[in-house]
Protein backbone atom coordinates (compact mmCIF):
# COMPACT_ATOMS: atom_id res chain seq x y z
CA UNK A 1 0.00 0.00 0.00
CA UNK A 2 1.91 3.56 -1.05
CA UNK A 3 1.10 6.68 1.05
CA UNK A 4 -1.58 7.55 -1.20
CA UNK A 5 -3.94 4.84 -0.63
CA UNK A 6 -2.44 4.79 3.37
CA UNK A 7 -4.03 8.33 3.91
CA UNK A 8 -7.44 7.06 1.68
CA UNK A 9 -7.83 3.80 4.05
CA UNK A 10 -6.94 6.28 7.17
CA UNK A 11 -9.50 8.97 5.43
CA UNK A 12 -12.13 6.66 5.73
CA UNK A 13 -11.14 5.02 9.38
CA UNK A 14 -11.95 8.07 10.82
CA UNK A 15 -14.86 8.76 8.85
CA UNK A 16 -16.34 5.15 10.67
CA UNK A 17 -15.00 6.20 14.26
CA UNK A 18 -16.98 9.44 13.54
CA UNK A 19 -20.28 7.89 12.36
CA UNK A 20 -20.33 5.14 15.48
CA UNK A 21 -19.28 8.09 17.80
CA UNK A 22 -22.12 10.51 16.46
CA UNK A 23 -24.62 7.13 17.18
CA UNK A 24 -23.44 6.45 20.53
CA UNK A 25 -23.91 9.82 21.52
CA UNK A 26 -27.77 9.94 20.42
CA UNK A 27 -28.00 6.52 21.85
CA UNK A 28 -27.02 7.68 25.41
CA UNK A 29 -29.26 11.09 24.76
CA UNK A 30 -32.06 9.18 24.70
CA UNK A 31 -31.32 6.44 27.00
CA UNK A 32 -31.57 9.81 29.28
CA UNK A 33 -34.55 11.30 28.54
CA UNK A 34 -37.24 11.26 30.60
CA UNK A 35 -39.77 7.72 30.26
CA UNK A 36 -42.47 9.67 29.73
CA UNK A 37 -40.82 11.96 27.14
CA UNK A 38 -39.19 8.78 25.31
CA UNK A 39 -43.07 7.12 25.31
CA UNK A 40 -45.07 10.39 23.93
CA UNK A 41 -42.19 10.78 20.99
CA UNK A 42 -42.76 6.91 20.23
CA UNK A 43 -46.43 8.15 20.26
CA UNK A 44 -46.06 10.56 17.74
CA UNK A 45 -44.04 8.51 15.60
CA UNK A 46 -46.83 5.76 15.52
CA UNK A 47 -49.15 8.34 14.62
CA UNK A 48 -47.00 10.42 12.00
CA UNK A 49 -45.69 7.06 9.68
CA UNK A 50 -49.31 6.08 9.47
CA UNK A 51 -49.35 9.10 6.52
CA UNK A 52 -47.20 6.71 4.45
CA UNK A 53 -50.12 3.47 4.66
CA UNK A 54 -52.58 5.80 4.25
CA UNK A 55 -50.83 7.83 0.77
CA UNK A 56 -50.36 4.15 -0.50
CA UNK A 57 -54.14 3.22 0.15
CA UNK A 58 -54.84 6.47 -1.62
CA UNK A 59 -52.40 5.71 -4.31
CA UNK A 60 -53.53 2.04 -5.04
CA UNK A 61 -56.90 3.38 -5.11
CA UNK A 62 -56.12 6.45 -7.99
CA UNK A 63 -54.01 4.05 -10.05
CA UNK A 64 -54.98 0.12 -9.68
CA UNK A 65 -56.33 -0.94 -13.48
CA UNK A 66 -54.90 2.53 -14.53
CA UNK A 67 -51.20 1.80 -14.79
CA UNK A 68 -49.52 -1.34 -14.77
CA UNK A 69 -48.22 -3.04 -11.88
CA UNK A 70 -44.94 -2.32 -11.91
CA UNK A 71 -45.36 1.27 -11.92
CA UNK A 72 -48.41 1.39 -9.54
CA UNK A 73 -45.44 -0.60 -7.47
CA UNK A 74 -43.40 2.30 -8.01
CA UNK A 75 -45.63 4.91 -7.09
CA UNK A 76 -46.40 3.18 -4.16
CA UNK A 77 -43.29 2.66 -2.66
CA UNK A 78 -42.43 6.61 -2.55
CA UNK A 79 -45.65 7.03 -0.79
CA UNK A 80 -44.88 4.68 1.86
CA UNK A 81 -41.43 6.69 1.98
CA UNK A 82 -43.53 9.60 3.06
CA UNK A 83 -44.01 8.94 6.73
CA UNK A 84 -40.90 7.66 7.22
CA UNK A 85 -39.69 11.22 5.97
CA UNK A 86 -41.81 13.02 8.61
CA UNK A 87 -40.27 10.12 11.40
CA UNK A 88 -37.13 9.90 10.82
CA UNK A 89 -36.16 13.74 9.63
CA UNK A 90 -38.41 15.05 12.13
CA UNK A 91 -36.47 13.51 14.94
CA UNK A 92 -39.42 11.21 17.15
CA UNK A 93 -38.68 7.87 18.19
CA UNK A 94 -38.95 4.68 15.34
CA UNK A 95 -38.67 1.41 17.07
CA UNK A 96 -36.48 0.19 14.07
CA UNK A 97 -34.29 2.94 13.81
CA UNK A 98 -33.47 2.23 17.50
CA UNK A 99 -32.68 -1.53 16.94
CA UNK A 100 -29.44 -0.30 15.73
CA UNK A 101 -28.85 2.90 17.07
CA UNK A 102 -29.54 2.01 20.82
CA UNK A 103 -27.44 -0.97 20.52
CA UNK A 104 -24.56 1.06 20.27
CA UNK A 105 -23.89 2.60 23.58
CA UNK A 106 -24.55 -0.80 25.03
CA UNK A 107 -21.65 -2.02 23.12
CA UNK A 108 -19.51 0.64 23.85
CA UNK A 109 -19.89 -0.02 27.41
CA UNK A 110 -22.15 3.67 27.42
CA UNK A 111 -25.38 2.00 28.60
CA UNK A 112 -26.60 -1.34 29.91
CA UNK A 113 -29.40 -4.12 28.42
CA UNK A 114 -31.47 -2.91 31.23
CA UNK A 115 -31.45 0.58 29.42
CA UNK A 116 -31.79 -0.85 26.26
CA UNK A 117 -34.73 -2.75 27.13
CA UNK A 118 -36.30 0.38 28.98
CA UNK A 119 -36.22 2.07 25.58
CA UNK A 120 -37.41 -0.19 23.41
CA UNK A 121 -40.22 -1.09 25.46
CA UNK A 122 -41.38 2.49 25.61
CA UNK A 123 -41.00 3.53 22.18
CA UNK A 124 -42.14 0.31 20.71
CA UNK A 125 -45.29 0.74 23.36
CA UNK A 126 -45.68 4.79 21.70
CA UNK A 127 -45.08 3.37 17.82
CA UNK A 128 -47.97 0.35 18.27
CA UNK A 129 -50.77 2.53 20.32
CA UNK A 130 -49.77 5.72 17.71
CA UNK A 131 -50.26 3.34 15.13
CA UNK A 132 -53.42 2.12 16.31
CA UNK A 133 -54.93 5.19 16.47
CA UNK A 134 -54.11 6.14 13.24
CA UNK A 135 -55.58 3.40 11.71
CA UNK A 136 -58.87 3.41 13.79
CA UNK A 137 -59.02 7.01 11.63
CA UNK A 138 -58.16 6.32 8.59
CA UNK A 139 -60.43 3.29 8.03
CA UNK A 140 -63.00 5.59 8.67
CA UNK A 141 -61.37 9.25 7.36
CA UNK A 142 -60.21 7.67 3.80
CA UNK A 143 -63.40 5.99 2.46
CA UNK A 144 -65.79 8.68 3.60
CA UNK A 145 -63.55 11.24 2.17
CA UNK A 146 -63.32 9.97 -0.96
CA UNK A 147 -59.63 9.68 -0.47
CA UNK A 148 -59.40 5.64 -0.33
CA UNK A 149 -61.44 2.77 -0.95
CA UNK A 150 -61.56 -0.18 1.77
CA UNK A 151 -60.44 -2.72 -0.97
CA UNK A 152 -57.29 -0.58 -0.70
CA UNK A 153 -56.84 -1.87 2.88
CA UNK A 154 -56.96 -5.49 2.06
CA UNK A 155 -54.73 -5.18 -0.85
CA UNK A 156 -51.41 -4.21 1.05
CA UNK A 157 -52.36 -6.17 4.42
CA UNK A 158 -52.94 -9.43 2.58
CA UNK A 159 -49.93 -10.39 1.26
CA UNK A 160 -48.09 -9.95 4.90
CA UNK A 161 -50.70 -12.53 6.48
CA UNK A 162 -50.30 -14.91 3.58
CA UNK A 163 -46.93 -15.41 3.85
CA UNK A 164 -45.40 -18.41 5.69
CA UNK A 165 -44.07 -17.36 9.34
CA UNK A 166 -40.21 -18.10 7.58
CA UNK A 167 -40.91 -15.95 4.78
CA UNK A 168 -42.04 -13.17 7.18
CA UNK A 169 -39.51 -13.82 9.54
CA UNK A 170 -36.73 -13.22 6.77
CA UNK A 171 -38.41 -10.44 5.23
CA UNK A 172 -38.61 -8.65 8.48
CA UNK A 173 -34.78 -9.14 9.04
CA UNK A 174 -34.25 -7.47 5.65
CA UNK A 175 -36.24 -4.42 6.72
CA UNK A 176 -35.18 -4.25 9.77
CA UNK A 177 -31.48 -4.53 8.21
CA UNK A 178 -31.87 -1.66 6.07
CA UNK A 179 -34.01 0.47 8.54
CA UNK A 180 -30.60 0.24 10.78
CA UNK A 181 -29.08 1.35 7.71
CA UNK A 182 -30.92 4.05 7.51
CA UNK A 183 -29.89 5.72 11.19
CA UNK A 184 -26.19 5.00 9.91
CA UNK A 185 -26.20 6.88 6.69
CA UNK A 186 -28.32 10.07 8.34
CA UNK A 187 -25.61 10.17 10.97
CA UNK A 188 -22.81 10.22 8.02
CA UNK A 189 -24.61 12.65 5.77
CA UNK A 190 -23.48 16.24 6.27
CA UNK A 191 -26.68 17.85 4.44
CA UNK A 192 -30.59 17.72 4.80
CA UNK A 193 -30.82 16.71 1.40
CA UNK A 194 -28.37 13.69 1.92
CA UNK A 195 -30.31 12.78 5.04
CA UNK A 196 -33.60 13.46 2.97
CA UNK A 197 -32.11 11.18 -0.10
CA UNK A 198 -30.99 8.51 2.10
CA UNK A 199 -34.21 8.25 3.82
CA UNK A 200 -36.65 7.81 0.69
CA UNK A 201 -34.19 5.75 -1.51
CA UNK A 202 -34.10 3.15 1.56
CA UNK A 203 -37.53 3.26 3.04
CA UNK A 204 -38.54 3.63 -0.53
CA UNK A 205 -36.95 0.09 -1.09
CA UNK A 206 -38.51 -1.29 1.82
CA UNK A 207 -41.98 -0.22 0.41
CA UNK A 208 -40.82 -1.32 -3.44
CA UNK A 209 -40.56 -4.91 -2.35
CA UNK A 210 -42.94 -5.10 0.62
CA UNK A 211 -40.72 -6.02 3.66
CA UNK A 212 -42.70 -6.31 6.88
CA UNK A 213 -41.85 -3.54 8.83
CA UNK A 214 -43.15 -3.99 12.77
CA UNK A 215 -44.41 0.00 12.82
CA UNK A 216 -45.35 1.02 9.77
CA UNK A 217 -46.97 -2.34 9.24
CA UNK A 218 -48.84 -2.29 12.46
CA UNK A 219 -50.98 0.47 10.56
CA UNK A 220 -51.51 -1.14 7.76
CA UNK A 221 -52.62 -4.34 9.04
CA UNK A 222 -54.84 -2.51 11.68
CA UNK A 223 -56.22 -0.92 8.70
CA UNK A 224 -57.52 -3.95 7.32
CA UNK A 225 -57.99 -5.44 10.89
CA UNK A 226 -60.49 -2.41 11.54
CA UNK A 227 -62.23 -2.06 8.32
CA UNK A 228 -64.33 -5.00 6.86
CA UNK A 229 -61.29 -6.83 4.99
CA UNK A 230 -61.28 -11.00 6.05
CA UNK A 231 -58.00 -9.93 8.99
CA UNK A 232 -58.52 -11.54 11.74
CA UNK A 233 -56.99 -10.43 15.47
CA UNK A 234 -54.90 -13.50 16.11
CA UNK A 235 -53.58 -13.08 11.99
CA UNK A 236 -51.98 -9.35 12.87
CA UNK A 237 -50.50 -10.67 16.54
CA UNK A 238 -49.03 -12.81 14.41
CA UNK A 239 -47.24 -10.93 12.24
CA UNK A 240 -46.31 -8.29 14.73
CA UNK A 241 -44.50 -11.04 16.91
CA UNK A 242 -42.81 -12.31 13.81
CA UNK A 243 -42.07 -8.53 12.24
CA UNK A 244 -40.76 -7.32 15.47
CA UNK A 245 -38.65 -9.89 15.77
CA UNK A 246 -37.19 -10.70 13.01
CA UNK A 247 -36.60 -6.33 12.49
CA UNK A 248 -34.92 -6.66 16.27
CA UNK A 249 -32.24 -8.77 14.63
CA UNK A 250 -31.78 -7.04 10.85
CA UNK A 251 -31.31 -3.97 12.79
CA UNK A 252 -29.44 -5.04 16.11
CA UNK A 253 -27.12 -7.60 14.43
CA UNK A 254 -26.36 -6.92 10.71
CA UNK A 255 -25.89 -3.60 11.37
CA UNK A 256 -25.11 -2.42 14.87
CA UNK A 257 -23.14 -5.28 15.92
CA UNK A 258 -21.30 -5.97 12.78
CA UNK A 259 -20.38 -2.37 11.94
CA UNK A 260 -19.36 -1.99 15.45
CA UNK A 261 -17.12 -4.64 15.57
CA UNK A 262 -15.89 -3.18 11.93
CA UNK A 263 -14.73 0.17 13.46
CA UNK A 264 -13.47 -1.28 16.65
CA UNK A 265 -10.92 -3.85 14.47
CA UNK A 266 -9.95 -1.35 11.88
CA UNK A 267 -9.24 1.34 15.09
Amino acid sequence: MDDAEGAVASEERVADRTIVGRLVETGVHEMERPNSSLFLSGLSAGLDIGFGPLLVAATLTLTTDVYAEPTTRLLTSFAYAFGFVLVILGGTQLFTEHTSLAVLPVLDGEAGLDDLGLLWGLVFAGNVIGGAAFAAFAVWFAPEYGLAEVAAFEDFAEPFIKQTAMALLGGAVLAGWLMGLVAWLVAAADSSLARFTAVVVITGAIGFAHLPHSIAGNVEVLMAVFSPADVSIPEYLRFMVLTTAGNAVGGAVFVALLKYGYVVRTS
